[in-house]
């Protein structure tokens, strides 16, 4: 439903569609979709891995098909039961066997059996070198549900959140509570890569892609890495602000709004300094004073995101 819907709001038909793209963890088959939806040949499809991480290499696959003349328009496509069916809070443990067990077997024994915990572990390292505390991981909580606040397709839809009731929450796995942690949720999502030329007869204004990048830094696993000197920080991040940066031929100092992966509070914190907002260890002192809100530097996820946002509500077009 949700890539009809996507389709329609950009003034395109399934037939339209040539190629398609997804997640490695999408259990949504490319060709059985195709059936379900009414598109027809395609000469482009691919997946992509590492859950979250995939959310735009899925669209830097599209793009390369796109640019290349593989495809002329592709569908990026997500759909997956994570409240209703399997559940990553549950442990990954569970019923698993992938090649990342390989090293997943180095820390499951010791506990560290979610997303959560992995996460938890970095961020307690990153809190003790730069003297960040669990109020500052607040300061992000706080302005995403501000965001959330005002989006009717929202969970969180009118319901605020204040620093003192993000301390108050359960602790998931220190020093996260539960409003640093994302919804798992049901729901679906789309966009449509085309050329420049296909957009301008569509009924949509399109947003042209200027740049778009993935990447996977030495020694990394699928979404933190234990093997490297130092676990503070995630340089991977880094090499795609680079090339983002690089094809664009912008900078931090011309963007005035983002919208960054929310998985975990203090990843938004640690993007913020990858990408050049603030330096090594300031992110801190930049997500407070309203920061992230509208009006401020840098008004970030402003529907309310991965946070606070339900899923389901999240159909787009995008070229």
């Amino acid at each position: 439903m949700y890539k009809r819907q996507a389709l329609d709001d950009a003034g395109l038909s399934p037939s339209d569609v040539d190629g398609m793209t997804t997640f490695t963890l999408d259990s949504n088959d490319e060709i059985e979709v195709a059936r379900a939806v009414g598109i027809g040949d395609l000469t482009f499809f691919s997946r992509v891995p590492h859950g979250g991480g995939a959310a735009i290499g899925v669209m830097h696959q599209a793009v390369m098909a796109v640019a290349t003349g593989v495809a002329e328009t592709v569908v990026v496509y997500r759909a997956f039961n994570e409240r209703s069916g399997r559940r990553y809070s549950v442990g990954i443990s569970e019923g698993i066997v992938t090649p990342d067990l390989i090293h997943w077997s180095w820390y499951l024994p010791f506990g560290l059996l979610t997303p959560a915990s992995w996460v938890a572990m970095f961020t307690q390292r990153y809190m003790h070198e730069y003297g960040c505390k669990g109020t500052d991981l607040a300061q992000v909580a706080v302005s995403t549900r501000k965001h959330a606040v005002n989006n009717p397709a929202a969970f969180f839809h009118g319901k605020t959140l204040s620093v003192e009731e993000h301390q108050a929450s359960k602790w998931i796995a220190e020093p996260l509570r539960l409003f640093d942690c994302c919804q798992e949720s049901d729901g679906g999502c789309a966009c449509i890569v085309t050329t420049p030329e296909r957009a301008r007869d569509l009924k949509q204004t399109p947003a042209l892609i200027r740049g778009v990048a993935q990447a996977a830094g030495r020694d990394q696993e699928n979404m933190t890495s234990f093997y490297r000197p130092t676990i503070s920080h995630l340089p991977e991040m880094d090499l795609v602000a680079e090339q983002v940066y690089a094809m664009s031929g912008l900078g931090a100092k011309d963007v005035d709004a983002a919208i960054i992966y929310d998985a975990f509070t203090p990843i938004v914190m640690w993007q913020l300094e990858s990408f050049g907002f603030c330096e090594r260890g300031e992110a801190k002192d930049f997500v407070k004073d309203g920061n992230l809100e509208v009006g401020g530097r840098l008004p970030c996820n402003t529907n309310g995101c991965l946070l606070y946002t339900s899923d389901a509500a999240d159909e787009s077009s995008s070229v």
